[in-house]
């Protein structure tokens, strides 16, 4: 684990690119700079962060979810370690990349933050590879947030005369790109050594490649940089997903294959939809552990959304669903029952673009690129949340020989979804509910499946509203749940063994 402490000798670090040229370089740019531009190194930070910095009694999560504070304290091109694998370290780069035109988005984002994602990307880039910074205001409440950073070279600045979202954000500023290569990152990260080359240059070798870094935690209360762990594998791997924020493409690819679904609201679900797709229509999406780049994680949203962060974001992954997942869809909504009544807009063009680019079916995601994903087959007996009233079962975070409990239902999965298999196990991930002893009142584990364990055996009953303990005949119970947990019981009629999973596959 790496810790960021500041050097107070290293405020303008020289900067060497792949060419070694740190001082020519540095003449160049100052004799080619465009009149009323300077360079990133000449900004004038403490003017541009002071002019929002919180005043004395307020509180520095407020406006951003993090702690605007610890932001503005740190310098724009503070020191950061460097995380990446010695073998990435003493690795050459190719010099003959294609540059790259870097889009961030942003709405009302901290100016420090901002700052520090613009200044990492001139800093720790080539600087033939960055054609230009493009940054797509959202309509903040402040235009100069964006337009004092168009001073600095290489940063273009558009500013959206109303909210428009992340997806059709990010479409303006790829449509406005120069370079053929664009680079998508959020407004609130750091770029590390030599992030960018790497990716660069699996994009170059083939352009169906949709790449990104790997994602390093910028602490959101203290903004101590922490190096994420990494596993090289060949230089790259392959993954299902991408994070969403960040990552690189071919820019002629990104509009062949359909840019962004520009009917996607605000933000949510976009990286589902994109991962999809990619898989789906014939490209690939990697993770690049040569590159890092951080980034700060909140753990709410610091922005409004227009009628609530949930209802936009069902409205969202149900587009992507309802045009990628095929009859998988049924799952989808087996978990998230609540997006049913979403209504998700227009779709045709989507399906229209799916057909033209003669894309998979979801079935083969599934098995070639996702085959760990626990999905509900047709001999699966039920799946989904397991309710009980206006509460579910729920994992309670907990994991191999931890109790479970009841919890009010959020139908969005994660901790409470469940499935009954044919074989009578009722499973979480790979652990499945498990009676310790076969007396009334034993407790209920989650333990790792076994395949012939009598303890983790269970049917319904009574028309499919109880589940009843094969080997002991009691019955699943929430009576004692707010003191330890849940327990087997002799069945009755009571309400605290009434158990009914959403979706029930074989009626």
């Amino acid at each position: 684990m790496y810790f960021f402490q500041e050097d107070p000798n290293d405020i303008n670090p020289k900067r060497k690119d792949v060419r070694g040229n740190d001082g020519e370089d540095k003449a160049q740019s100052v004799e080619t700079l465009p009149p009323g531009k300077v360079r990133w190194q000449d900004f004038d930070q403490d003017a541009y962060v002071g002019a929002t910095m919180v005043r004395s009694g307020q509180d520095p999560y407020a406006r951003n979810k993090f702690n605007q504070v610890e932001s503005d304290k740190l310098r724009m091109d503070r020191s950061i370690p460097d995380t990446r694998h010695d073998q990435c370290q003493r690795k050459q780069w190719r010099i003959d990349l294609s540059a790259t035109s870097v889009v961030i988005t942003f709405h009302n984002e901290a100016r420090s933050a901002l700052l520090r994602t613009v200044v990492s990307v001139l800093k720790k880039s080539p600087s033939h590879l960055i054609k230009e910074i493009i940054l797509v205001d959202d309509y903040s409440n402040d235009p100069e947030d964006g337009a004092l950073l168009g001073k600095i070279e290489k940063v273009r600045v558009l500013r959206n005369d109303r909210r428009e979202g992340l997806m059709r954000s990010r479409v303006r500023g790829a449509d406005a790109a120069q370079a053929k290569v664009l680079t998508f990152l959020d407004s609130h990260c750091e770029c590390n050594e030599h992030w960018l080359e790497p990716l660069l240059e699996r994009v170059a070798e083939d352009k169906t490649r949709v790449v990104s870094p790997i994602i390093d935690v910028i602490n959101m209360d203290n903004f101590q940089y922490v190096g994420a762990s990494a596993d090289l594998k060949g230089g790259m791997y392959l993954t299902p997903m991408i994070a969403g924020g960040l990552f690189v493409m071919d820019k002629s690819y990104f509009e062949e294959l359909g840019k962004y679904d520009m009917m996607m609201d605000v933000w949510g679900g976009e990286n589902l939809e994109i991962s999809f797709r990619v898989w789906q229509c014939g490209g690939s999406l990697e993770i690049i552990p040569c590159s890092r780049v951080g980034h700060v994680f909140r753990k709410q949203h610091p922005y409004t959304f227009p009628g609530g962060s949930g209802t936009v974001f069902a409205r969202n992954t149900r587009r992507a669903a309802e045009v990628w997942m095929d009859e998988y869809k049924n799952f989808y909504y087996a978990a998230v029952p609540s997006a049913r009544n979403v209504p998700y807009g227009n779709i045709q063009s989507r399906m229209e673009l799916r057909k033209r680019l003669s894309c998979k079916p979801f079935k083969w995601y599934l098995e070639n690129v996702y085959p760990e994903l626990r999905v509900p087959d047709h001999q699966d007996i039920a799946f989904g949340a397991l309710q009980q009233g206006t509460n579910c079962l729920d994992t309670l975070g907990h994991f191999a020989d931890g109790v479970v409990g009841v919890y009010e239902c959020h139908n969005a999965g994660g901790n409470q979804e469940w499935a009954l298999t044919k074989d009578k196990s009722v499973k979480h991930m790979d652990l499945c509910l498990t009676v310790v002893d076969r007396a009334p009142g034993s407790l209920i584990k989650l333990q790792g499946c076994r395949e012939n364990d009598s303890r983790q055996k269970w049917e319904q009953i009574e028309s499919n509203s109880k589940l009843r303990h094969v080997g002991s005949n009691l019955c699943l119970d929430s009576r004692n749940a707010k003191n330890g947990g849940l327990t087997v019981e002799i069945c009755s009629p009571s309400l605290s063994q009434q158990w009914k999973f959403t979706l029930n596959l074989q009626q």
